[in-house]
């Protein structure tokens, strides 16, 4: 028997941590970076699988959403947060058309969420290759395997050119990969959110003013 999936959405809960973190946005710091580095250790920290994930939201050239999955690259002050990808990739093309995003992170392990809009520009190549190869070798073959978002003919023939990527990443460490790409995106609006166990969530929005952040509270 097929399983039932609304049963099992109705038996699953959320925030299975006693006791969630405490959030008082009267002593959040006056930059997000701040606090994001703060929440990021914190996540760690509490044994969050893979914090540094986050989902990016783009828009094609009729404005129709996606959502992905990636990594986060880095951030601070100047550029905001990074991440990489092909330049003929999807979100590649998406970017170039609309070059604005929005990525949001979710760390179950202590019932937070952060997200992160604004608009979005590239890195110099150099920057972008610097990065590329600061990463691990599956990093660097995955980039030199190419074609991203490209249909595929079968596993066969993704199998043959990830293992010429492996064998030429593992051999030269400094291969160029012309086409991966450094985005940032300098945010706008950054929104922190914890969740409580009375459904009493807490959200401290920052939205750049001029050279600073303006902060507000919103209702759950």
């Amino acid at each position: 028997m097929a399983p039932d999936l609304h049963e099992l959405l109705r038996s699953l809960r959320v925030w299975d941590v006693d006791p969630l973190p405490a959030f008082d946005p009267a002593t959040a710091p006056d930059t997000p970076l701040a606090l994001f580095t703060a929440w990021f250790a914190e996540a760690v920290a509490a044994g969050q699988p893979e914090p540094h994930t986050m989902s990016l939201a783009t828009a094609d050239e009729q404005g129709l959403p996606d959502v992905r999955t990636v990594m986060l690259h880095g951030a601070d002050e100047e550029h905001g947060w990074s991440f990489g990808g092909h330049a003929g990739s999807r979100k590649g093309r998406h970017l170039a058309a609309r070059p604005s995003a929005a990525l949001g992170f979710y760390w179950p392990a202590q019932a937070r969420q952060i997200r992160v809009r604004g608009p979005v520009t590239t890195a110099p190549p150099e920057e972008a290759q610097a990065d590329l190869h600061a990463r691990s070798t599956g990093a660097l073959a995955a980039a030199l395997t190419g074609r991203q978002s490209e249909p595929l003919g079968s596993l066969g023939e993704l199998a043959e050119a990830s293992k010429a990527a492996w064998d030429r990443a593992e051999r030269d460490p400094r291969a160029p990969a012309p086409t991966w790409t450094l985005y940032r995106l300098r945010p706008e609006e950054v929104e922190f959110f914890q969740g409580d166990a009375r459904r009493r969530h807490v959200r401290l929005l920052y939205r750049r003013e001029g050279d600073g952040w303006a902060r507000s509270l919103l209702w759950p």
